[in-house]
């Protein structure tokens, strides 16, 4: 299965370039499912079906729409009576399903669940449409957060045997967790390896959408460090809403120039490692099928060679849900020190920062940061100092002889 996570930068159309990206895809003979918050603004027909029984559109292609309000009052059902015995006990009162109301930041997660989810789907390609760029990558690294607090406030090789906990309570003189509270946070842990998994799959690829121009190409170089730090793989930068390249009158000649400059910059800087597709500016909102077919025209621009259209390719790594190579980065020796090298294209130097704290190494980027646990070889070492050249990170680690190994 592929998945093709499209966001972009706001305002710049994503939600039609992911209609699009289904649509090339179902017409190429793969069964596509399209899921989004209202797919039937851009399908041009009513859909209100739900992830569970999607709705057909035409030949492969299926949609379904995403209800954060749905899905947030069937987990806190779910919560609810699992934690039926200590709300008996307090004496409190049930929350019916018609006086629940979504809180914020449930959108998030239903999307996340939705992943999971259509990993049991018979689908050959699933498009889905994200929120904008920079809360797609911190919602994509949200799954990795959590599991690392409830490690950290909960670890699970702390939890004693059941037939103890009144005798260590004793000793201690304060109440041991209980039982449910260690099944809970395990299930957590286990619903949140589950989204990660995906995420972290070689079938899963970020699509990035953007509008040519100076403010989108600013936006772009910053998020490109977040997308790095994080590991997401991106599969194709498009650049919508393409002027014609024989513009009537003077001032489309002019946002053409500037649109063709910053493509050949995007060009040159994300080439050939991501490819850059053009999608053309129909001159209307596109809506409907027959709109969002010829956004995937070839439109590649002069001299780049043809584009290579919206069709979510299956790539040198194939379809499958196999890992990627974890931890990031790559790590050699260099003399007597150690160097674990990670490529964060577009990070400023005044606005990185490093942290060693214990296993772990804390990396901030501008407004990205990322805990990454070091691997066991590191662990053994002092860091010796870092360095940022070309959009590479160089942390060095030098041996720590109280924890090496000596050789005679």
């Amino acid at each position: 299965m592929r998945r093709v996570l499209v966001t972009g930068l706001g305002g710049a159309g994503r939600t039609t370039v992911a209609a699009a990206t289904a649509l090339s895809a179902a017409r190429g003979g793969r069964r596509t499912l399209f899921l989004s918050a209202d797919p039937g603004e851009v399908l041009g027909v009513p859909v209100t079906a739900p992830l569970g029984a999607p709705a057909g559109i035409s030949g492969n292609l299926w949609a379904a729409r995403l209800d954060a309000g749905t899905d947030f009052r069937a987990e806190f059902l779910d919560l609810q009576e699992r934690a039926s015995a200590a709300l008996d006990l307090l004496g409190a009162a049930r929350m019916e399903d018609e006086e629940l109301t979504s809180l914020p930041g449930s959108d998030q997660f239903a999307l996340l669940r939705a992943l999971v989810l259509t990993a049991g789907g018979d689908w050959d390609v699933v498009v889905v449409d994200m929120p904008p760029l920079p809360e797609t990558i911190a919602l994509l690294g949200l799954p990795e957060e959590l599991r690392r607090y409830l490690r950290r406030l909960l670890p699970r090789e702390r939890q004693a045997a059941r037939a103890l906990r009144p005798m260590l309570a004793q000793l201690a003189g304060v109440p041991m967790p209980a039982q449910w509270l260690y099944e809970t946070t395990g299930r957590w842990d286990t619903e949140l390896a589950g989204v990660q998994s995906v995420i972290e799959s070689r079938g899963t690829v970020l699509r990035v959408v953007a509008e040519p121009g100076p403010r989108s190409a600013a936006a772009l170089r910053t998020a490109r460090t977040g997308l790095a730090l994080h590991g997401l793989r991106v599969d194709a930068l498009v650049a919508n809403r393409n002027l014609p390249q024989d513009p009537a009158g003077p001032w489309l000649a002019g946002l053409l120039a500037q649109q063709e400059k910053c493509l050949h910059e995007w060009h040159g800087s994300w080439a050939p490692a991501t490819p850059l597709r053009r999608v053309p500016h129909l001159g209307r909102d596109p809506q409907g099928l027959d709109d969002l077919a010829l956004l995937d025209a070839d439109h590649g621009p002069a001299g780049d060679g043809p584009d290579e259209g919206l069709a979510p390719a299956a790539g040198p790594d194939g379809d499958g849900d196999e890992l990627r190579a974890d931890p990031p980065g790559k790590r050699y020796a260099e003399g007597d020190l150690f160097v674990w090298e990670l490529e964060l294209p577009g990070a400023v130097k005044e606005e990185l920062s490093l942290v060693r704290r214990g296993d772990e190494l804390l990396i901030d980027a501008g407004a990205f940061r990322r805990i990454l646990p070091l691997p066991s070889a590191l662990r053994r070492c002092t860091v010796a100092g870092a360095g940022l050249t070309d959009g590479v990170l160089k942390v060095r680690f030098t041996p720590d002889p109280a924890l090496w190994p000596r050789t005679r």
